[in-house]
């Protein structure tokens, strides 16, 4: 599995779909066809109000691997290398959402921050067995085009090796974890 890759515990795997896949390049490259439909999804969205709600987090992923994943869409019931636990999923995701919520309202943070921090506390809470980076950054572009703000680039303008990529977006999510978001306010520009 790849640097900071959440694992998938032996019943989450008994829930794969396509059951010609055996390799993780496989699964990769499945997934990646199915997250279009939820690019095709979300892209457009401009309604900031429905973004921030547990219906569309959950309608996204579900829409990024409903042809992957039985548990596609549904919170996660087991605990991980990362997340809270699966009891407190719901009630952290609505902290952060009426948080998200005021800091727009209030002006609280520049765009970029304000971004930059909602992405960290999505993939912190990390609702879902797995996919959370990747539903969290397509809910985060959505989120900053529906704010009239550009998407973020999320490392590919600076770093052209994809492990790269993914080990400077890891760092950057951990410095945050300790409250530190220059590494991730420069990684999603960079």
């Amino acid at each position: 599995m790849p640097s900071g890759a959440t694992p998938i515990d032996p019943d989450e795997a008994d829930d794969l779909i396509p059951d010609h896949i055996v390799t993780r390049a496989e699964l990769n490259e499945w997934e990646q066809v199915n997250i279009i439909e939820g690019v095709r999804w979300i892209r457009g969205r401009k309604d900031v109000e429905f973004l921030l709600t547990v219906h569309c987090i959950k309608e996204l992923h579900k829409k990024m691997f409903s042809k992957t994943w039985k548990w596609a869409g549904r919170l996660r019931w087991t605990m991980k290398n990362i997340g809270v636990h699966p009891e407190a999923i719901i009630e952290e995701t609505e902290k952060l959402l009426a948080d998200t919520k005021f800091w727009i309202e209030n002006r609280t943070y520049v765009p970029d921050e304000l971004g930059a921090r909602f992405h960290h506390r999505l993939v912190f809470i990390h609702l879902f067995a797995n996919g959370n980076g990747r539903h969290a950054r397509l809910l985060t572009d959505a989120l900053m085009n529906a704010m009239g703000v550009r998407r973020f680039t999320w490392g590919a303008g600076s770093i052209d090796d994809a492990g790269a990529v993914r080990d400077a977006y890891i760092s950057a999510l951990r410095a945050a974890d300790g409250g530190d978001y220059a590494a991730l306010l420069n990684f999603v520009r960079s």
